[in-house]
């Protein structure tokens, strides 16, 4: 479902956005999880990944009615798992449910707005039954039993963000401001592939001019930052390798209007940005 003529304010939560450089930002549900050891034996075994994804693609197939491919759960491993203490997680990990065009039973229509509203907060309420139906469960990988800590990401949860830089703008707001109120403009995106906003042939470097034409998408630029972006997961697990130089990029985006930064924000929570041939 292309929105690539919408405006960002009615776009709902289930559709995806084209913008430039063949880039996309796509609808996902992204849960972040940490498995903890339920048995004293668990807690000094290494967890075995493979079955761990079997069992939760399972669940979610019996117990959520949805479909999640293996590729789309990401399980990593602890280091040192005999050196750690018994209720120390020994694994951590994500997953992503794309399929989400169930939650859409109508059309765009005159109550466009009206609609908006209620298929947001279908959304949202639909998520959260996800999040408490698989958080605090209990997984036995034959006989290793394990118990899952569910959260949806920080950086996906756009009323929680909201409500943070509400509470922190109404203070610092209390007193003389000059220049009048103060409200947040400046979006940071971590661990962007680099050649995803390079110029094509050119360069597997980031682009300035690319990232910012990428990124007018969402409306009006005051700054922007582009730098190498090296330390994603560097020795955090089992899995973690060496890093190799300039595969990803940090981008900080200053937007000159606060209801762009806004929009922008609310677009990207809840998508994936990707790359057509990729």
């Amino acid at each position: 479902m292309s929105s690539d003529f919408l405006p960002l304010e009615t776009l709902s939560p289930i559709e995806t956005l084209e913008i430039e450089n063949g880039l996309s930002l796509v609808p996902r549900v992204k849960l972040n999880f940490t498995v903890h050891p339920s048995l004293p034996s668990s807690a000094t075994k290494p967890i075995d990944e493979w079955k761990l994804k079997r069992s939760l693609i399972e669940f979610a197939k019996t117990s959520l009615s949805i479909t999640i491919p293996a590729d789309d759960l990401e399980i990593r491993r602890f280091k040192d798992v005999k050196k750690r203490k018994r209720d120390d997680p020994v694994a951590h990990g994500s997953l992503s449910i794309r399929d989400l065009g169930f939650l859409n039973s109508k059309k765009r229509n005159e109550e466009e707005s009206e609609d908006l509203k209620i298929l947001g907060k279908k959304f949202r309420d639909w998520r959260d039954t996800v999040v408490e139906k698989m958080d605090q469960m209990e997984v036995n990988l034959q006989g290793e039993k394990y118990r899952l800590s569910v959260a949806v990401p920080e950086s996906d949860d756009f009323e929680g963000m909201k409500k943070l830089w509400e509470e922190f703008y109404a203070f610092a707001n209390k007193g003389y401001v000059r220049g009048g109120k103060q409200e947040p403009d400046t979006i940071v995106m971590k661990g962007v592939p680099s050649r995803w906003v390079a110029e094509p042939r050119v360069s597997s470097k980031p682009s300035m001019l690319v990232t910012h034409t990428v990124f007018s998408t969402f409306g009006k630029i005051r700054n922007l930052n582009v730098t190498e972006d090296d330390d994603q997961d560097k020795d955090a697990d089992e899995n973690g390798g060496d890093i190799i130089s300039g595969l990803h990029c940090k981008i900080v985006v200053q937007f000159e209007k606060h209801r762009d930064f806004y929009n922008a924000l609310k677009v990207l929570c809840g998508r994936s940005l990707q790359k057509v041939g990729t």
